[in-house]
């Protein structure tokens, strides 16, 4: 994978002019620029078009056409860069629990733990508002620099990642932490992207980091954080969607005014 991926247009994409040694600062400061750099949507499961997890497409979508993704996309592009670098990124999948318990929830999400100094960090950029821009260790140490919220607890078999909503701390993601390979994660991204059942075929969810906090779209819903201050907002229409995407996440996308959300009265 990691012979597909132009490293350098990926670097610039992020805004990133580091050290490429494979430590833990350099690891550190690549999470923190693809997260700031790379917003999390899924316009494209919504018009219809299929999600490419190769390194080729990761790069013509999101390297050269500036445009965000979902966590298969930001994970598989990570992998690839972080591989590049000389790390030995491992791919995991997670059941989301963030709005339903998990028996219901199928095992949804990617993310890698990569191994530097003797310690395994968990590195999640495609967690959309919830992810945390440092890596999070696996021994229990704090969180460098964190927000509160974030941290990684064993529960039995599994792993727990909990993070801040709403003022709480709550379960994030549960997982097994088994090793997963690129042809899980086609399974789980076709059935993501196409099933009827699949919360992103029938809705919006996009979220990207500003200079003053972020934004976050659920449906015509906007909350707006500028400094710790939320504000929410409503979007009146499709075209009013656009111009916020154009204004926040850094691409336009003119088939956003005609594209169809079913859970969204008047834009079926």
């Amino acid at each position: 994978m990691a012979q597909s991926l132009n490293l350098d247009a990926y670097l610039k994409r992020i805004n990133y002019t580091g050290s490429r040694a494979p430590t833990y600062d350099t690891l550190a400061g690549i999470l923190r620029a693809h997260i700031v750099s790379i917003p999390f949507e899924s316009f494209d499961v919504l018009l219809g078009r299929p999600i490419r997890l190769d390194p080729g497409s990761l790069q013509a979508k999101i390297v050269t056409g500036h445009r965000g993704g979902y966590c298969f996309e930001h994970g598989s592009l990570m992998h690839a860069a972080l591989e590049a670098i000389g790390f030995a990124p491992v791919r995991h999948a997670s059941r989301v629990l963030l709005f339903e318990p998990r028996y219901e929830s199928v095992r949804q999400h990617m993310f890698l733990t990569v191994t530097v100094g003797g310690v395994t960090y968990v590195i999640d950029p495609g967690f959309g508002p919830f992810a945390c821009a440092f890596p999070i260790p696996m021994d229990g140490t704090p969180i460098p620099g964190s927000a509160p919220g974030h941290r990684l607890a064993r529960e039995g078999n599994d792993w727990v990642l909990y993070v801040a909503k709403d003022g709480e701390q709550v379960q994030g993601w549960i997982s097994n932490m088994e090793e997963e390979y690129p042809v899980d994660f086609e399974m789980m991204n076709y059935y993501i992207s196409t099933h009827p059942a699949s919360f992103f075929t029938y809705n919006i969810l996009a979220s990207a980091v500003t200079q003053e906090g972020r934004v976050n779209i659920m449906n015509q819903s906007v909350n707006i954080v500028r400094n710790g201050v939320a504000e929410l907002a409503h979007l009146p229409d499709r075209k009013a969607l656009r111009s916020l995407v154009v204004q926040h996440f850094g691409f336009d996308l003119p088939e956003l005014e005609t594209m169809r959300v079913a859970s969204v009265p008047g834009w079926q």
